[in-house]
């Protein structure tokens, strides 16, 4: 791969069924309080307000090199909270290549006009597991890869809105789209394939208890149980 393709913020997918979900929204940075800089919300110049954190070395950054009176390019991973069922993200980087040295952030060093250096483009890759085409309403579940190797491999959902240009529940998709507000809606899909199905746990239980009940059971030698081949006593009137 071209060593400039790896310095775009988003750079193109390591390989086809490569799980993320990653976008760029230009606002200025709130925090919610002195005490803890990396909490707060991103105020956008529509007046949509979108809470985050800010992760890693990001928080670096963010204290030497950048002036929250100003807008700035963030590079966020998008969530839904499933409480309040609106979007929150958490900001990795900033995009600038022309302020910040490569040292400090090298996803930032180099110059592109790619169409997807823009205000509100995310690239979402995942799995759909529902899809309204009535509401044109979808959730996409999307793998995290663990940090550590003794850690358990996670999942979360995002819900989008949009249409898919075919089947789409089972099918792991690339998608581009763009932030409205609070919304991320479905501007261009690409069908990547199909995943594997996965048996229903009850299935699962019931498979393993079959093959318990086909074990044969072991025979019975025949004879007098000796925990009761003595005799009664009978008791005697006296």
């Amino acid at each position: 791969m071209n060593s400039s393709l790896r310095k775009q913020p988003i750079p193109p997918p390591s390989y086809p069924k490569q799980y993320r979900a990653i976008g760029l929204i230009k606002a200025k940075y709130q925090v919610d309080s002195d005490q803890q800089l990396n909490r707060g919300k991103l105020l956008k110049s529509d007046g949509t307000i979108i809470n985050a954190v800010l992760l890693g070395r990001t928080l670096g950054i963010f204290k030497k090199h950048l002036d929250l009176g100003q807008e700035h390019l963030w590079v966020v991973y998008p969530r839904t909270q499933e409480e309040k069922d609106e979007l929150h993200v958490q900001i990795v980087g900033v995009w600038e290549p022309e302020k910040l040295s490569k040292t400090e952030n090298p996803s930032t060093n180099v110059p592109e006009t790619e169409e997807n250096i823009k205000d509100g483009y995310f690239s979402i890759r995942g799995e759909v597991i529902f899809y309204s085409k009535e509401e044109e309403k979808a959730i996409v579940k999307i793998r995290q890869s663990p940090r550590k190797e003794s850690e358990k491999t996670k999942f979360f959902k995002l819900k989008l809105q949009g249409r898919f240009p075919s089947k789409a529940v089972g099918h792991f998709w690339d998608l581009e789209v763009q932030l409205k507000g609070q919304i991320l809606i479905i501007k261009e899909a690409i069908d990547i394939g199909t995943l594997p199905p996965k048996k229903p746990f009850y299935q699962q239980k019931t498979s393993n208890s079959s093959k318990s009940s086909q074990v044969p059971k072991p025979k019975k030698t025949p004879g007098i149980n000796p925990a009761f081949s003595r005799p009664v006593p009978k008791k005697t009137q006296e």
